[in-house]
């Protein structure tokens, strides 16, 4: 009953993988709630920076800082934020595919991209299929810090600022809920104004204490500072939701492998023993 032999070998190795898959699923769901957590307490602030950010742009200040000031394009940059691990589903894969395709119409069009990538499958992935990356964080763990995101960050606003990029892109996941994932690409420079009806309608300025320009200055660079990290922060979370959700779909996959190496088995037993006695009875028949 070799048949037998090796289909049991398959299901104890089966029944190995399907632990190993339940142990990360519980895992990635403990690791989700974190994240989740750091999500929720810096979404406050991202979403008021936000707004004030877009009220500024809307209105008619003494000063005008060139995050502020719409040119020609001839350049873009993204910054990409990715996971650093796999195991995640199709999270990443989703953000690069639109990605991609606006990059090609971009190409299409004679206009360049520039790259900074945030996250190890970014650069792997950019750096095999071809583009211009001129920064790279990676490593950033479960709890990422802003001094370790900054480097990159700098590299994107100097470019910017500089005129070697005329307008600046964020491309990551939003965390809807636990089931769903949205790949988002947001603009970061220039400035968006507010999008508000009253906004269209009316505009007005602000009395600046101590000095407009280095109010602005400070401002605006804390503002693409934080929409960046909690961008990192919320693909934090979206990965462990697609963690747990793979491995999910490991598990129950293994279980019906299982299942179906199990009546594959028996059928191969039943078989076997029906044969045995065919032989017994055609013996004694013989005798």
């Amino acid at each position: 009953m070799a048949v037998g032999v090796e289909i049991k070998k398959k299901i104890g190795s089966v029944e190995n993988t399907q632990k190993i898959t339940s142990a990360m699923q519980m895992v990635a769901a403990s690791r989700m709630r974190r994240t989740q957590e750091r999500m929720r307490e810096g979404k406050p602030y991202s979403e008021k920076i936000r707004a004030v950010i877009g009220h500024l742009a809307n209105s008619n200040p003494e000063y005008r800082h060139t995050f502020m000031v719409e040119r020609p394009i001839t350049r873009v940059g993204y910054l990409v934020v990715s996971s650093d691990k796999g195991l995640c589903g199709g999270l990443n894969v989703n953000l690069f595919r639109p990605l991609l395709k606006e990059m090609a119409e971009l190409h299409a069009k004679n206009i360049e991209v520039d790259l900074g990538l945030i996250g190890n499958k970014a650069a792997t992935f950019f750096r095999a299929v071809g583009g211009n990356v001129v920064c790279a964080v990676n490593g950033l763990g479960e709890q990422p810090v802003l001094n370790d995101l900054i480097g990159g960050i700098k590299v994107m606003l100097d470019a910017y600022e500089e005129g070697k990029i005329d307008r600046l892109y964020l491309a990551s996941n939003d965390f809807v809920n636990t089931m769903t994932q949205a790949p988002t690409i947001r603009q970061l420079l220039p400035l968006n104004p507010e999008d508000d009806e009253k906004m269209r309608t009316q505009r007005w300025d602000y009395i600046y204490e101590p000095d407009a320009r280095q109010l602005i200055d400070g401002l605006v660079t804390r503002y693409i500072e934080s929409q960046v990290y909690q961008a990192v922060v919320e693909n934090g979370a979206c990965e462990q939701a697609s963690k747990m959700l793979a491995m999910k779909n490991a598990t129950d996959n293994a279980e019906k492998l299982v299942e179906e190496l199990s009546l594959i088995y028996n059928n191969a037993r039943q078989a076997a023993i029906t044969q045995e006695i065919s032989e017994i009875v055609s013996g004694a028949a013989a005798v």
